[in-house]
């Protein structure tokens, strides 16, 4: 896969440059230490979802030099609802756009076709398993697309992290950025100990119910989105 140079440089300079100091300094996100990332060559970031914050929070998390084989997995009907935000969303999000309302007949366009083509590409994803914002600090129940993704791609590495206070800093239905002490909770790569989609989706939920148990957010135990 041929780096962009013009995209790479652009959007280090974005996320590293300008986003992160903001997020950093202004609104109050902690940063961990990354730069283990650079030892696996290709991944999927799987977060909780409760902030527009989020995938830029990760975004400029990451290593600079790896921002653009990164892809955040993004509804096609919000980021993509136009020409000029698809565009947008695609240079500097660099997002993978794809329709929640798709299905299995839709062929390529078929949200999980379209991720496991991303994959086969050598694209490393972000991806938020509970499919939606939920209600600040809470986790809702997560759906099982991520589960049937690393069934059909063995030797892929997932990464937890878990993500606090964004849900305060910018709420769902909010467009006013609080400061807050935001933190981002990363767990080690991390292969399926299993190629069956249920076992793998039963290790990923313990995984996140560790991390709720260790940074204190409570689980939402309703099933509804």
């Amino acid at each position: 896969m041929e780096k962009p140079f013009f995209k790479s440089t652009c959007m280090k300079l974005v996320y590293k440059c300008i986003c992160k100091p903001i997020l950093k300094f202004f609104v109050g996100i902690q940063y961990p230490d990354c730069s283990f990332l650079k030892n696996e060559k290709q991944f999927i970031l799987i977060a909780n979802h409760n902030s527009h914050l989020d995938t830029l929070s990760l975004m400029t998390s990451l290593p600079g030099e790896m921002l653009w084989k990164v892809k955040p997995v993004a509804a096609e009907d919000y980021f993509g609802n136009t020409k000029l935000k698809a565009k947008f969303s695609n240079f500097f999000i660099n997002t993978l756009l794809i329709n929640r309302k798709s299905k299995k007949e839709d062929g390529p366009n078929y949200s999980i076709n379209k991720i496991l083509k991303a994959i086969d590409d050598g694209y490393s994803l972000i991806l938020f398993p509970e499919g939606t914002r939920g209600e600040p600090e809470q986790m809702s129940k997560m759906k099982s697309g991520i589960a049937r993704i690393l069934s059909q791609r063995p030797g892929l590495k997932y990464v937890p992290v878990y993500m606090t206070g964004m849900g305060t800093s910018l709420p769902k239905g909010s467009g006013i950025v609080l400061p807050y002490n935001a933190t981002l909770h990363f767990g080690q790569p991390t292969l399926p100990e299993s190629d069956d989609s249920y076992a793998i989706m039963d290790q990923i939920e313990k995984d996140f119910a560790q991390m709720v148990e260790k940074y204190g957010i409570k689980e939402d135990d309703d099933d509804d989105d």
